[in-house]
């Protein structure tokens, strides 16, 4: 699946730039970045697509890269159905985060990426006598951190769909479970209301702005 999700977007990075440049924000919208005037106008799937598109080269090089080593892992740990759900629960909750809290053109798989980086921090409190899978949450945590760190000085990041599919990615873990063991039924209760809950209430506060 992790192949799956890179080829699609190398292809579509590819038919943008034979369109006129995926820097072009002509060619941007009319592939699907997030654009608030137009998902208010209707166009919902507007969600989606950002998840798939990339502006410029150093965009698509740093997140293929960054969803190739990662993405293969978390496929690895929970299987490729319920990567590919919180694969995508995550890019579309952080989409509308953006939604809600950014007025700027975006897009990019890194709404979705953060998702995985919150899958792991899932692992990491729901398998604690697991060293094995500790250290790798502490690790990503870390990691995760520092991403953050980034995102707060850089200019043109959109830290509000990272943290939203950073969240997305935690809860959306629970939801599926794991592939190798249970996981509570009662977080997983909770979880599933909780993103239902989360995604309604930016949902609503986006378009609440955004109208």
């Amino acid at each position: 699946m992790t192949y799956i999700l890179l080829g699609i977007m190398v292809v579509v990075y590819g038919l943008m730039t034979l369109s006129g440049g995926t820097q072009n924000a002509g060619v941007l919208v009319e592939f699907g970045a997030k654009y608030n005037p137009l998902i208010v106008a209707g166009q919902y799937w507007r969600f989606v697509t950002p998840i798939f598109i990339h502006i410029g080269f150093t965009h698509i090089l740093m997140n293929g890269i960054t969803l190739y080593f990662i993405g293969q892992y978390v496929e690895n740990i929970f299987g490729h159905l319920r990567f590919f759900i919180i694969f995508m629960a995550s890019g579309i909750v952080g989409n509308i985060a953006s939604f809600a809290f950014s007025d700027g053109l975006s897009a990019g798989a890194s709404t979705a990426i953060f998702g995985l980086f919150g899958a792991f921090l899932m692992l990491g409190e729901s398998f604690q006598d697991n060293p094995a899978i500790v250290s790798l949450a502490k690790t990503f945590l870390v990691f995760i951190v520092l991403n953050i760190a980034v995102d707060l000085f850089a200019s043109g990041i959109d830290i509000a769909g990272h943290l939203g599919g950073l969240v997305a990615g935690f809860l959306s873990a629970y939801v599926v479970g794991v592939s190798f063991d249970k996981v509570s039924p009662v977080k997983r209760a909770i979880s599933t209301i909780m993103l239902i809950f989360v995604a309604g209430a930016i949902l609503y506060l986006g378009f609440s702005k955004n109208m």
